[in-house]
């Protein structure tokens, strides 16, 4: 067998095996006379068929074993010999000519095969930085928190007047459809109508048109409590009769809703609960700064090592090994982000090999 060599690039080169029928010969025999032991042909004792009889009928997947045998030992035996770190596996070419499969035949088969890029750089405690970014807690960030942590323990209450942010509580009702108790969210009502929610007062009556009062048609079935089909046989024009204003308030600062926000018996008055605020912004920030330090790393990392990959064989090969589950089309659109993480991929395992690294559970 005749092994060619043509380098395209530093990344990427082609191989062509020229295999002559001596090449794959003696497997293709020893096969056939493996099958012929076990072969039961009718009129033939097991056997005892002739090898012609046996050829017919099993010859051409022979020979395609066979072959395949050779062609897998003669790109192996050329990736040690070359000394290759390849990534994925060798691809046939796109250029490969069309092969006649006929024993006694001399074959050529090309593939494409990529080589991993070499990883050669060394951090430096001195000049490698990458700084590291404390939040500054303000004012206003502590007010949202506590806000926010008073909120979650929050109740609907009953108000006078709607307002933008309130509930109202009501029946609506036409000729052939009532529904009772229905919660409207003021904020959620649409066109006229709203004007008329807004300022709403218990006792009020109005008439209005659901349709466009409610746009969005999976509200509106909610809201009138039918199915989403059932919408377009109900007439929409509705009487509105308000029963209920809600408005939502915060929870109250005490000692059961300090006990449910951070635990029983952490916090007791509104200086330690200040304080527990603080500690909770320190930690959420830290953590905040810790991704952003670990984003920063990996990126100076990646720019430092400047990676260079195969990227058109890597799609092919994406293409390959997922066989028929994603489109090139897809694969194009997804291609760069999985490229990124495929170069973080090889530095991170670079570093970790470089200086011994070795993650343990602790």
């Amino acid at each position: 067998m005749k092994t060619v060599k043509n380098q395209i690039d530093d990344l990427n080169c082609q191989v062509t095996l020229e295999i002559s029928h001596e090449d794959y010969a003696g497997a293709e025999k020893k096969r056939l006379n493996e099958i012929r032991k076990k072969a039961d042909f009718k009129g033939f004792r097991k056997g005892m068929a002739p090898m012609s009889l046996v050829q017919r009928a099993y010859g051409d997947q022979v020979l395609y074993e066979a072959v395949n045998e050779v062609i897998s030992e003669g790109l192996n035996n050329f990736i040690k010999e070359e000394n290759l770190h390849i990534l994925g596996e060798p691809l046939a070419s796109e250029d490969q000519p069309k092969v006649e499969w006929k024993s006694g035949n001399d074959f050529s088969f090309s593939f494409d095969i990529a080589k991993a890029p070499e990883i050669d750089f060394v951090p430096s405690k001195e000049a490698d930085t990458v700084p590291y970014y404390e939040i500054v807690r303000s004012d206003e960030a502590r007010a949202e928190m506590k806000d926010n942590m008073l909120r979650q323990l929050g109740q609907l209450q009953d108000a006078g007047a709607a307002g933008e942010d309130d509930f109202v509580i009501v029946d609506f009702s036409n000729d052939s459809k009532t529904v009772e108790d229905a919660y409207v969210a003021v904020r959620s009502v649409e066109g006229e109508a709203h004007s008329k929610f807004v300022g709403a007062k218990a006792g009020d009556k109005f008439d209005i048109d659901v349709n466009a009062a409610f746009v969005n048609e999976s509200d509106r079935a909610a809201m009138l409590k039918v199915k989403k089909e059932e919408l377009a046989g109900i007439a929409p024009e509705f009487h509105v009769v308000v029963k209920e204003v809600k408005t939502f308030a915060p929870a109250e600062e005490n000692q059961e809703n300090y006990d449910k926000i951070f635990g029983e018996d952490r916090v007791h008055n509104s200086e330690e609960f200040d304080k527990a605020i603080e500690e909770r912004l320190i930690e959420n920030y830290r953590q905040e700064s810790e991704y952003r330090l670990s984003k920063d790393i990996r990126d100076y990392l990646m720019k430092k090592a400047d990676v260079r990959i195969p990227e058109e064989f890597l799609k092919r090969w994406l293409l390959h090994v997922n066989d028929g589950k994603f489109t090139m089309e897809e694969i194009e659109k997804e291609a760069p982000a999985f490229f990124e993480d495929y170069r973080w991929q090889m530095v991170r395992s670079y570093l970790m090999e470089k200086f011994s690294l070795d993650i343990k559970k602790e």
